[in-house]
């Protein structure tokens, strides 16, 4: 196991490393440090943030449409093709959220022009105040979650989590 800082107490994970480093001395466990805290982070932090959707009458993947076509800028307009490419869903999975979304009426579909087969999803004026009002409270939940660490610190870890991201990316050709 890595050294640890003196002025960091022991997590769970330090006690898992220590238990593996017994029972089996010969496997390296660095990446337990790191992907091991993250999962448990991930699955930290989660219930408070999608409980900030849910006070909004939102689910997360809902969110997740908004804020793609809010961050778009006027007409926060993008063909359903755009859409599930860039939230990494299933198509199936788009429409089902487009659905709820339209049904909500935070979303509605123009005829495009030219092309009456596709419909661009686009945010109606609520869509669009309702993804503002949840992204600008998601971010203060965030920055409370993110409190335990200085403005130094937060910066660091995100230059290191961006760098692991970019090597994961490239490795897997994502």
């Amino acid at each position: 196991m890595s050294r640890q800082l003196s002025t960091v107490p022991l997590d769970h994970i330090d006690t898992r490393r220590l238990q593996w480093a017994d029972e089996l001395p010969d496997v390296d466990t660095a990446g337990m440090a790191v992907l091991g805290r993250a999962r448990w982070i991930a699955l930290k932090v989660r219930p408070p943030i999608e409980s900030v959707f849910a006070a909004h009458g939102l689910d997360t993947g809902e969110f997740d449409v908004l804020s793609t076509l809010l961050r778009q800028g006027p007409p926060y307009r993008l063909r359903p093709t755009e859409l599930f490419r860039s939230l990494m869903i299933s198509s199936g999975g788009l429409t089902d959220r487009l659905n709820r979304l339209a049904k909500a009426g935070l979303i509605h579909r123009p005829a495009a022009e030219g092309d009456a087969r596709s419909l661009p999803v686009e945010l109606t004026e609520e869509g669009r105040l309702r993804a503002q009002t949840a992204f600008r409270e998601d971010m203060r939940v965030e920055a409370a979650l993110l409190a335990g660490l200085s403005e130094d610190e937060q910066a660091t870890l995100a230059e290191l989590l961006r760098k692991l991201a970019l090597s994961l990316a490239e490795d897997h050709g994502a």
